[in-house]
């Protein structure tokens, strides 16, 4: 009797996610597997699987074979192309994901498994810690190898962890191994702290030889040997916003020469009334390191990038940036969020509205006509939650929102570095501080208009992911509210609230 096909264990990675499938066998073609994976994963879109392999350094390789695909295996879905697209399939054939999927954990950090030997002491350490209350004694080897393990797990999250993060670390690995404990300390672990954090900057100056670009880019610093260069902690580019691949490198084979090949095909693609979506979203990945290099390192002015990469006017090519950057679904974590929040929203606006004051007029004067219009669904209560936010927050609405009755009555615009223009009919009233039914809603980046939408979130939306996208500062003019927006409704998290942000949260959290 023949021998059952062991279980395979599959890391399946989409565009958008990636996701564990579990087969009780070996399916018996590549073309079983592909028709089980879409019925498994809800997928209806043809695709092809490339498979990391082994053999290669885990270089993708298309799966032809079944019998080459490893029991324990991640695979990747490469949407077909039609034979009009074969010329720039050739130029993909090797697109690689960012080099960071996940963002930091936000629950306690996960302390990794160390090396056999180190798991060993650290079981008999805390068997003895448990039993008599002992510490273990630390030898250098055994420190440096902690030390060493956790600072690659660190660096797999992040490049530069803030103070609390790393804090967040020590924590947990004294939780995880109490024989590490410090005797004496208040907490157990601030020298842990200490440790890691230094051991942090060796790291990242081990990975700045080997080339890597995150830290590459901040070299050059002042030191003994060039004592008139900038002071070592001037300027530093790092995220500041939870961007998970803020600066990643070309992937292995690939170059600016070739990569400016694709940027020029994705330029003639965009261009075409009958655009091919899915082959400019393979192309804008693969593109990835050469745009954030240049939009990183050199900062050129928006309407460059926006002449060299077009295919950012693409709503959905912009969120699929976005997601680049920092792993997350920008359009359903707002939404999800935000409606959510929005029973709550409007009962603290309302009561804002209901006292005296500027803020609470200006309140009011939105709920008056939000009461007025004839029907009341998602989309009006999101306007009038988007206009409501700014105003609640003190936020200087005016110099974001503008508005006019048609293209010759634009308002000046050369002064606007980030804005929305809200294009309404003659009969409407400028005055008005919301217009539920505009013609259109303009996204104004550095005067230019970006990308024109009908309703204000998506509008919103479009106009945060720019910014990440062209690594801009949040508006002076709102910054409350794309911070409320970053860290609140995205999770985002990039340091502390101010009190105000600090204080909604709280209400919002009754």
């Amino acid at each position: 009797m023949a021998a059952a096909s062991p279980q395979m264990i599959l890391r399946v990675v989409e565009q958008d996610r990636a996701r564990k499938l579990k087969l009780s066998s070996r399916p018996a073609s590549v073309d079983a597997l592909i028709t089980i994976i879409k019925e498994q994963l809800d997928i209806e879109l043809d695709f092809d699987l490339l498979y990391e392999d082994p053999d290669f350094d885990r270089k993708l390789t298309s799966l032809v074979d079944i019998e080459e695909l490893p029991q324990k295996a991640v695979v990747h879905i490469s949407l077909s192309q039609d034979s009009s697209s074969i010329a720039s399939t050739v130029l993909l054939s090797d697109v690689s994901s960012p080099e960071r999927l996940s963002r930091w954990p936000p629950g306690p950090f996960p302390v990794p498994t160390f090396a056999f030997d180190v798991e060993l002491k650290l079981g008999d350490g805390n068997a003895e810690y448990e039993k008599n209350n002992k510490h273990l004694k630390l030898t250098r080897d055994l420190k440096h190898d902690i030390l060493d393990k956790l600072a690659s797990i660190v660096y797999g999250f992040k490049a530069y962890p803030s103070d609390k993060e790393i804090a967040m670390v020590a924590e947990a690995l004294v939780a995880k191994h109490p024989c590490l404990k410090e005797a004496g300390s208040e907490t157990g672990w601030n020298g842990w702290k200490y440790s890691i954090k230094f051991k942090m900057g060796n790291y990242r100056n081990k990975m700045r030889r080997a080339g890597c670009q995150e830290v590459t880019v901040n070299s050059g610093k002042r030191s003994s040997t060039n004592p008139e260069n900038e002071p070592s902690h001037s300027k530093i580019k790092k995220p500041k916003r939870a961007e998970v691949n803020f600066l990643p490198n070309f992937a292995q084979g690939k170059d600016p020469s070739s990569l400016e090949q694709l940027r020029q095909t994705i330029v003639e693609e965009v261009k075409k009334t009958e655009k091919n979506l899915p082959l400019i979203r393979k192309m804008m990945e693969t593109t990835f390191p050469l745009r954030r290099q240049t939009i990183v390192m050199s900062s050129p002015p928006v309407n460059k990038v926006m002449d060299l990469w077009p295919a950012l006017k693409i709503e959905s090519e912009l969120y699929a940036e976005f997601q680049r950057i920092t792993n997350q679904n920008l359009p359903n974590t707002f939404y999800a969020e935000l409606d959510r929040h929005l029973p709550r929203l409007m009962t603290l606006f309302r009561q804002k509205a209901s006292k005296t004051g500027k803020t609470a007029d200006a309140l009011a004067e939105i709920f008056k006509i939000h009461d007025e219009q004839e029907i009341h669904d998602i989309h009006t209560k999101r306007t009038a939650v988007l206009h409501c936010l700014p105003v609640y927050l003190r936020d200087d609405v005016p110099g974001f929102f503008r508005t006019c009755t048609d293209e010759s009555d634009e308002p000046e615009l050369e002064s606007v570095a980030v804005g929305l223009l809200t294009v309404i009919s003659d009969h409407a009233t400028v005055q008005s501080p919301v217009h539920y039914h505009p013609v259109r809603i303009s996204v104004i980046i550095e005067s230019d208009a970006m990308v024109s939408l009908h309703r204000l979130g998506d509008a919103f939306l479009v106009i945060f992911a720019l910014i990440y996208a062209l690594h801009l500062s949040y508006p002076k003019a709102l910054t409350n509210t794309f911070e409320f927006t970053q860290k609140i409704l995205l999770g985002l998290e990039g340091g502390k609230l101010s009190p105000r942000l600090q204080t909604l949260k709280n209400d919002l959290m009754m």
